[in-house]
């Protein structure tokens, strides 16, 4: 396992955000949804991900997630994928979306 010192960490930026939209993404090479997630005062960013085989995209509406909002954006096919949502990734690169457990601002930074 790499190491990272805690200033490397804190470089990184993860926000709670609710999921307010979400469409299929049938240009993408594997198989994704497109997201559009309200993080509060950070604004709507758009996220493409590949979490069809777990989630239904009526399943994800209002859903809080745990996004980094602080890397570069992304082109993805003809969609601009602006924040990267964290999941854990399980058998058959599954991937299970990372929530935090009660209801919290949109916005709040994931220290």
């Amino acid at each position: 396992m790499r190491q990272v010192s805690y200033d490397d960490f804190e470089k990184v930026e993860i926000h709670v955000g609710k999921v307010i939209k979400v469409e299929e993404f049938p240009k993408a090479k594997k198989a994704a949804y497109k997201l559009w997630i309200d993080f509060g005062d950070l604004g709507i960013k758009k996220s493409s991900a590949q979490i069809t085989k777990n989630y239904e995209p009526e399943e994800l509406i209002n859903r809080l997630i745990l996004a980094v909002t602080n890397f570069p954006s992304r082109q993805i096919a003809d969609f601009i994928s602006e924040v990267l949502v964290l999941g854990v990734v399980i058998d058959d690169k599954e991937v299970v979306l990372i929530q935090p457990d009660r209801n919290v601002a949109l916005g709040k930074r994931i220290l």
